[in-house]
């Protein structure tokens, strides 16, 4: 196998794994595994566990189980959009209960392995999927504001948003107005769509309907009203135009950057 297609191979493994469709084993470092800087050199010489600490970070252990990220701000730092209450009941109790259930399930679904008694296993593995959902896109959406945030992406990010939208300003609209009707609950999502390298908009009910099995986020907003009803009740519409002063680009364009380099 020659070295771009190595490359390729790995980065294609990679992405998959940042996805909504979340295993331990497909995320879970080799237990004793150093990361290695998180840089694209890292990724581009095949270290996948620097990959996933960029994308991912502090969201599991070396075991493949579900760990709370701190988060890189205070609680009350993103005041621009959501209130330091909200902020730490969505992280430290919300948040904290996607990663139990995330553990729980993997718990569940290894005493049936040991057992050999599979009889209801339907519901482990969907409590797997929905929980380890909810861990990654918590994660996500954690990293991708800041109390800096605001303004327009640069680089190649807008570049590719100007591409495949026509405008920051069209994708904005699209993203704003696909965040305001999602159905019930759930998040609004900009990917990679790993079949074309086009960025696509999504819907995503609760935390892993309606999701595309190609697409890794790189840019999300939780419109659960846990997220925002504090300060907003039910006007989610509200929310969602505040929340765009707290979205640190820079962020975003290192995920957009990891995940197409």
């Amino acid at each position: 196998m020659d070295e771009m297609s190595r490359r390729d191979m790995m980065k294609t493994g990679a992405l998959a794994a940042a996805g909504l469709a979340v295993g331990a084993g497909m995320i879970g470092r080799a237990k004793g595994q150093t990361t290695g800087p998180t840089t694209q050199a890292a990724v581009q010489s095949g270290n996948m566990a620097a990959m996933m600490d960029a994308l991912l970070p502090g969201a599991f252990d070396a075991d493949g189980r579900a760990t709370l990220p701190p988060l890189r701000y205070a609680p009350d730092a993103l005041g621009a959009a959501i209130d330091g209450e909200t902020m730490s009941i969505h992280h430290d109790r919300h948040h904290q209960g996607y990663v139990n259930g995330f553990n729980a399930s993997l718990d569940a679904l290894a005493s049936q392995r040991e057992s050999g008694d599979f009889t209801g296993v339907e519901h482990p593995s969907k409590k797997l999927t929905f929980h380890g959902g909810g861990h990654i896109l918590h994660t996500i959406f954690w990293d991708i504001m800041g109390p800096e945030g605001g303004g327009e992406p640069s680089g190649a990010l807008a570049t590719a948003i100007t591409r495949d939208f026509g405008s920051f300003e069209a994708f904005k609209n699209q993203f704003s107005a696909a965040a305001r009707t999602v159905e019930g609950s759930g998040w609004g999502v900009l990917a990679i769509n790993l079949a074309t390298g086009r960025l696509i908009v999504q819907q995503v009910q609760n935390q892993n309907l309606l999701s595309m099995w190609t697409a890794a986020p790189i840019l999300n907003i939780d419109v659960w009203e846990h997220a925002y009803y504090l300060r907003y009740q039910n006007r989610r519409a509200a929310y969602v135009d505040a929340w765009w002063e707290v979205v640190d680009w820079s962020r975003v364009g290192m995920r957009f950057d990891l995940l197409t380099s």
